[in-house]
């Protein structure tokens, strides 16, 4: 009888085991330019995005660098108001939050936490509602002259 039961709890952990491995496949992002519109300046940037469930959770986690020239455009399917925050991501970021209409109604830099794994972290809330989040290497903002309302626009990569 204690043979069945050392069995039977062996067995559970291996498929316990296997099922994690593979019920978090690897997330895909979608590629595109972003061209931010400050008056007479712009600036451009290769993005990743994330327009899914799966790959907004996972964001720009566990990343050690990301070009100057790059960024993350999060989709959202409607208006929000829910804020970021920095689990697992490894460097700093500044996010700006964009409107229905694509225009940049706040911007915040955010910091890594000291425990990136565990936190404590950091909610960064947009002072408006938003459809769309970019996030880029902190400071980027400052850095290119771009400020609250400034005009994005995006266009997918071709697959």
């Amino acid at each position: 009888m204690r043979r069945i039961f050392l069995i039977l709890g062996i067995f559970a952990l291996l498929t316990t085991g296997a099922a994690a491995q593979t019920a978090s496949p690897e997330v895909t992002y979608k590629q595109g330019t972003v061209t931010i519109a400050q008056s007479f300046h712009r600036v451009r940037l290769q993005v990743e995005v994330a327009d899914t469930p799966a790959s907004r959770a996972q964001g720009l986690m566990h990343r050690r660098h990301l070009d100057e020239s790059a960024g993350m455009l999060f989709i959202f399917e409607e208006t929000s108001r829910g804020g970021f925050w920095m689990k697992n991501t490894l460097i700093p970021l500044s996010i700006a939050f964009i409107d229905e209409k694509w225009g940049i109604v706040d911007i915040k830099d955010m910091k890594v936490a000291p425990d990136p794994k565990d936190g404590p972290f950091t909610v960064y809330d947009s002072a408006k509602p938003y459809r769309y989040a970019l996030e880029v290497n902190e400071g980027f903002f400052t850095r290119s002259g771009v400020k609250v309302g400034a005009k994005v626009t995006y266009v997918p990569r071709k697959p």
